[in-house]
């Protein structure tokens, strides 16, 4: 539909083995569960997210497809999780021996400072000033976002001739319910039938 075009969309996929760990060979029919996206004739770029320079030249290729062709375009991070998908996952259960190599695995950060410090592209010096302007950047604005406090102007509408805020695009609705409703679903479905022993995580 041309009027809702929006001159193509990149789509990021971190692929993390979601599904508690599931091989891709036993949860889908092909390799990469990016290759729906082949339906639609796109085209699909894989790379290891470990590799950090791989990733960005990936991404920059992505853009250009994007800002050329005008249509969309996949990126699938092939990647893992170091832990589960929450504080009750727990991957060892289902991948016990992937996930003692994954413990032991250095992280995408530790690696590519490993590497740049090998080939002497950076000392150690530059990279701990580079962690220290990173951490005091993220420490200013958080410090920063305790005061901060939304105003009008920072909708759409009020910098972009054309983009409108909700408020603009329809009525506020009010959409929720009384908390005893929310009270009552929530213990139904937490409740655990009496026969049942659930495992300690």
């Amino acid at each position: 539909l041309m009027d809702y075009t929006c001159g193509g969309t990149i789509h990021l996929v971190v692929n993390n083995q979601v599904a508690f760990t599931t091989d891709p060979k036993e949860s889908r029919g092909s390799p990469y569960c990016t290759d729906v996206a082949k339906a639609l004739n796109l085209p699909i770029f894989h790379v290891n997210a470990d590799d950090v320079e791989g990733v960005v030249r990936v991404c920059e290729l992505a853009a250009e497809w994007r800002q050329t062709w005008k249509t969309d375009v996949v990126v699938d991070l092939v990647c893992y999780r170091k832990h589960g998908h929450n504080e009750i996952d727990e991957p060892m259960f289902t991948q016990p021996l992937m996930y003692k190599k994954i413990r032991t695995h250095k992280n995408s950060h530790q690696r590519y400072v490993e590497r740049l410090l090998e080939e002497g592209s950076l000392t150690k010096d530059q990279v701990r000033g580079v962690h220290d302007r990173v951490q005091e950047l993220l420490n200013s604005e958080y410090e920063a976002s305790r005061s901060y406090r939304p105003t009008t102007k920072d909708w759409l509408a009020s910098h972009w001739q054309g983009f409108m805020s909700p408020a603009q695009m329809s009525r506020i609705r009010n959409t929720g319910v009384c908390a005893d409703i929310l009270k009552s679903v929530g213990k139904a479905f937490t409740a655990l039938p009496e026969d049942f022993t659930p495992h300690r995580q």
